[in-house]
C-alpha cells in the first residue's frame, strides 16, 4: 500500500489563501489606513489583555482574601504615595485597578461577543425567513422590526433586562445576570441585522443559482442556509463588528445604572459607578482609568467596523 501524504496539501492550500489575502484589495485598505492599523493593535492588545487576565494581573479583584482595606486609595505610581505595587493605584476596597480593569473588560466583552452572536443568530434567521418567504411573514416581522427601532436600544435593554429579572427567581438573580444581560442586549439588537438580511434575501433569491436550486429539487430550508446565506454576510459583519461596540456600552450602561452583573464581578461600567462617588473627593484614578479604558475600547472597535464597511463596499473604494 502507498501512504498518501495529505499534510502537504494541506500546506499548500493554507499558503494559497495566506497568498490571496496579502494580495486582496482588503489588505491593502487595511495597510493604506494607519488609523485602521491603531485601531486594530490597540483592539488587539485589550482582546489579549482581557483574555490573558489571570495571567497578566498581579491580583485576583473578586477574592475578597486577596483585599487589603489598609491599601484603599492608593494613587497611581507617579503620584505621590503611589507604588508600582499598584501601578494605576487602587479603589476603596483596596482593589487593584489594574487587575480589576482587565477583569473588568473580559466581562464587558465576553458580554459584548455573546449578544452580539445571539443578536446575529436571531436577526440572519428572522431575515432570511422575511425575504425568502415574503407574503404575512415578511410583513409580521419587518413591523416587528420597525416598532422595535422605533423606540431608543437602551429603553428596550432595560425593558428586557426588568421583564426577565422578574420572571425569574429573586435568589437566583445574580447566578443569571450575565445570561439575563447577554439576552437584554441581543434582543435589542436583531432588528438591524434582519434588516439588511432580508433585503440581501430579496436581490439573491431571484438569481440564477436558486432558481436552479428550486428546479432539482432543493428544499426551501436548505436553499436558505446552503446558497442565499453565504451571499449575504458582508454586510452582516459590518453591523456585527458595529454592534460589538453598541452591545459593550449597552452592557457598561446598564452596570453603571446597577442592572447590569453582579457587584462582586464588576464590569467597567461598574467600577465607572464606584468610581463616581470618589471623583470630588480627591480619587480621581477610580474613575478615570476604567472610563478612559471603556472609551478607547469602544473607539478602536467602532473605527475597525468604518474601515471594514468602507473596505466591502466598492462603490466607496
Amino acid at each position: 500500500m502507498v501512504a498518501i501524504d495529505h499534510s502537504s496539501g494541506v500546506v499548500h492550500r493554507a499558503r494559497d489563501l495566506a497568498h490571496r489575502f496579502f494580495d486582496s484589495d482588503i489588505y491593502y485598505s487595511f495597510r493604506a489606513s494607519k488609523v485602521t492599523m491603531v485601531a486594530a493593535g490597540v483592539t488587539a492588545v485589550m482582546f489579549l489583555g482581557a483574555l490573558f487576565a489571570p495571567l497578566l494581573s498581579p491580583q485576583n479583584p473578586f477574592d475578597p482574601a486577596a483585599l487589603d482595606l489598609l491599601d484603599a486609595f492608593t494613587p497611581p505610581v507617579w503620584v505621590e504615595g503611589g507604588g508600582w505595587k499598584y501601578m494605576l493605584g487602587t479603589d476603596d476596597q483596596g482593589r487593584d485597578l489594574f487587575s480589576a480593569i482587565l477583569y473588568g473588560s473580559r466581562i464587558s466583552l465576553g458580554v459584548g461577543f455573546a449578544a452580539v452572536l445571539f443578536a446575529m443568530l436571531l436577526g440572519i434567521s428572522a431575515g432570511l425567513l422575511a425575504g425568502y418567504v415574503g407574503g404575512k411573514v415578511d410583513a409580521t416581522i419587518m413591523r416587528i422590526a420597525d416598532v422595535q427601532i422605533s423606540f431608543p436600544s437602551i429603553l428596550i435593554v432595560l425593558l428586557i433586562d426588568g421583564v426577565l429579572r422578574g420572571v425569574l427567581p429573586a435568589g437566583r438573580h445574580d447566578d443569571l445576570a450575565l445570561i439575563v444581560v447577554v439576552l437584554a442586549i441581543g434582543f435589542s439588537s436583531w432588528p438591524q441585522f434582519a434588516r439588511t438580511v432580508r433585503g440581501s434575501t430579496l436581490v439573491e433569491k431571484n438569481k440564477e443559482y436558486v432558481q436552479a436550486a428550486r428546479v432539482i429539487g432543493r428544499q426551501p430550508l436548505v436553499i436558505m442556509l446552503r446558497h442565499v446565506l453565504p451571499n449575504v454576510m458582508g454586510p452582516v459583519l459590518v453591523i456585527a463588528t458595529i454592534s460589538l461596540a453598541v452591545a459593550i456600552l449597552s452592557e457598561a450602561t446598564l452596570s453603571f445604572l446597577g442592572v447590569g452583573v453582579p457587584p462582586t464581578e464588576p464590569s467597567l461600567g461598574t467600577l465607572i459607578r464606584i468610581g463616581q462617588d470618589f471623583l470630588f473627593s480627591g480619587e480621581w484614578w477610580i474613575v478615570i482609568f476604567p472610563g478612559a479604558t471603556l472609551a478607547i475600547l469602544v473607539l478602536a472597535v467602532n473605527l475597525l467596523g468604518d474601515w471594514l464597511r468602507d473596505a466591502l463596499n466598492p462603490k466607496l473604494r
